[in-house]
């Protein structure tokens, strides 16, 4: 049976990859932290949803690593409308309840994991 974290994510996944905006939208806290190429920050579900639909990017999940219960590191294989080579990148997904709260995407696993692995340290000590 698979977890509430691992239902956010693949719901996130599902909703990013199909161009639901209104999904994308409802699969994201407010606010929802993001991390990618053109910035860092705190952004609202429509936000979010203008980016998934700016972007057209597509993320194919590859491989899972979970960090703590609200802490996962998914290796996906992304591509854009006007690049369709795959390109490998990781994603730092951070969950409350049943909504992704943060979306952190880096250049690699090794980066994104030692992110996480910083983030559950940091929580930790609070």
């Amino acid at each position: 049976m698979e977890s509430k974290l691992e239902d956010a994510i693949n719901e996130w996944h599902a909703s990013v990859n199909a161009g639901d905006l209104s999904r994308s939208a409802a699969a994201v806290g407010d606010p929802v932290v993001v991390l990618g190429p053109k910035g860092a920050g705190p952004i609202t579900p429509g936000q979010f949803a203008d980016w998934v639909d700016r972007s057209g990017i597509r993320l194919v999940p590859r491989s899972w690593h979970p960090v703590s219960e609200r802490l996962m590191v998914v290796e996906e294989d992304a591509t854009w409308p006007d690049n369709q080579t795959p390109t490998r990148v990781a994603t730092v997904f951070r969950v409350a309840g049943a909504k992704v709260t943060a979306a952190l995407r880096l250049p690699d696993l090794r980066s994104a994991l030692e992110l996480a692995y910083i983030c559950r340290e940091m929580a930790a000590t609070e």
